[in-house]
């Protein structure tokens, strides 16, 4: 086997996403045998690999599963509820080998598609900003929304971590003072769609 990066092998057995990989990391929950994995490390076959002091399969899944799940109001993308709430995992149907990764998250008060695999790197893959990968959204706005306010956000609007705006808004109808619009985004943010309505005084 080539060496290749402890995060990235790990991802590809479905033992979580890349980025959740490298926080244990950083959180020296990782031992290559026996010694604390530092980000950068790498693997190359026959390591003895512990999380928590658990000893790790790390052989990837034979066969690579995904599942369209739609997300009801009132679930967490969460793997564990402190409150007790449901989350979505809690519906998936059990796996032999590795576990379910979420394709990025949706808020508890947010329904609609939601894709899950068993292969970590297929999910890092599907939501790297780099691979431009588009979003759709419905959305739900309450008062009257000018031509200005559409323009900044698609144009960009500065919020805590950094420059995020919309690939394109297009009106959906809707009665009385509230208004639908279907928005697009190439990055998913947490709660990047409620911000950027936020940062127009607009309440969604």
């Amino acid at each position: 086997m080539t060496a290749e990066r402890l995060q990235k092998v790990l991802a590809r057995a479905g033992l979580g996403s890349r980025r959740e990989i490298e926080g244990w990391i950083r959180a020296g929950r990782i031992l290559i045998n026996g010694v604390v994995a530092e980000l950068g490390a790498q693997l190359s076959g026959g390591e003895s690999v512990t999380l928590d002091g658990k000893p790790l399969t790390i052989s990837a899944p034979e066969t690579l599963r995904v599942i369209a799940y739609h997300k009801p109001v009132g679930e967490l993308c969460t793997r564990h509820d402190a409150e007790g709430r449901p989350t979505v995992f809690d519906q998936l149907p059990r796996l032999a080998q590795g576990r379910w990764i979420s394709v990025g998250r949706l808020d508890i008060n947010t329904q609609g598609l939601l894709l899950v695999t068993n292969n970590g790197e297929l999910a890092h893959r599907l939501m790297h900003p780099s691979r431009q990968i588009e979003r759709e959204y419905a959305v739900r706005v309450l008062g009257n929304i000018g031509e200005a306010i559409l323009d900044r956000l698609t144009q960009g609007v500065e919020l805590e971590d950094g420059l995020a705006r919309f690939e394109s808004i297009r009106s959906a109808g809707g009665d009385g003072a509230n208004h639908w619009f279907h928005v697009t985004l190439r990055e998913g943010r947490n709660r990047i769609v409620r911000r950027l309505w936020d940062s127009q005084g607009v309440t969604v």
